[in-house]
């Protein structure tokens, strides 16, 4: 399919014009002539999660759009490197070869890799080994990412040195033991143990759905989704009916719910 969409020699010009077109603008333009890394770190933080939201949606076209809108940040911070005498998209692009070649011994080189997880733990033993690569399991785990998806990553890396269940159903008595243990802390109400607990508790279904291959951020964006879907529906009744959403009692309320639900919103 690929092939068919583009030959290489299209894909490498296309580059090239990108490039070509981020000299013009860094050059001519005055937003782009006084960015900084600084100006567009929070940009790119949400260029991702728009992206995010695309491939979440199964938005072909989206998702071709927000890979651009990326694509640019990426091209942009190359090219701030190249002024500062950094480093340029060349060196970005090589190095990352360089990486990915290392880190696939299997493809590149003579080491038996069968399954995926055999690929995942030795990606983790050799960036162990790496020349200034993590000198700890847990080193490569970026401190600023959301919590949800930090919790995910911990808890693989965790797993590709062998730091797992060996029956993934004994996971449900890690999530009882901590929904008991905030219930206790609950009764009591011992506001710092609560969040404690309620944190305990989170990352144990987080990991019961790494177990059971589910992506939780995922899940819980559908959720979110569906939840929107739902309560419009329900603000959407209420007006018709003249109402407002403060004058109603909650039986009332979850009665056009419950027909949201039957909708299949």
């Amino acid at each position: 399919m690929e092939d068919q969409m583009s030959t290489r020699q299209e894909q490498m010009e296309a580059f090239g014009r990108l490039l070509d077109v981020m000299d013009e603008l860094r050059e001519k333009c005055p937003w782009d002539k006084k960015q900084t890394n600084e100006s567009l770190r929070s940009n790119t933080i949400e260029e991702t999660y728009e992206l995010c939201d695309a491939l979440i949606r199964n938005d072909d076209e989206n998702i071709r759009k927000e890979l651009g809108d990326l694509l640019l940040h990426i091209i942009f911070y190359a090219k701030i490197g190249q002024e500062k005498g950094a480093f340029d998209i060349k060196d970005v692009c090589q190095s990352l070869c360089d990486k990915l070649i290392y880190r696939h011994p299997h493809v590149f080189g003579d080491d038996p890799a069968d399954t995926s997880q055999q690929v995942e733990q030795s990606w983790e033993q050799l960036k162990l080994k790496e020349k200034g690569g993590n000198k700890t399991v847990l080193e490569g785990v970026p401190s600023s990412l959301p919590s949800i998806v930090k919790a995910q990553r911990i808890q693989d890396k965790a797993r590709n040195v062998g730091f797992d269940w060996e029956d993934r159903d004994q996971v449900w008595d890690k999530v009882h033991e901590e929904l008991n243990e905030l219930k206790d802390e609950i009764n009591v109400m011992n506001p710092v143990s609560m969040e404690n607990e309620f944190g305990d508790l989170l990352f144990s279904i987080i990991n019961a759905a790494r177990l059971y291959k589910v992506d939780p951020d995922h899940a819980l964006e559908k959720t979110n989704q569906k939840f929107i879907r739902r309560f419009n529906y329900l603000e959407q009744h209420t007006i018709q009916q003249g109402r407002s959403l403060q004058e109603m009692t909650l039986e009332e309320m979850d009665e056009i719910w419950d027909e949201a639900k039957r909708k299949g919103l």
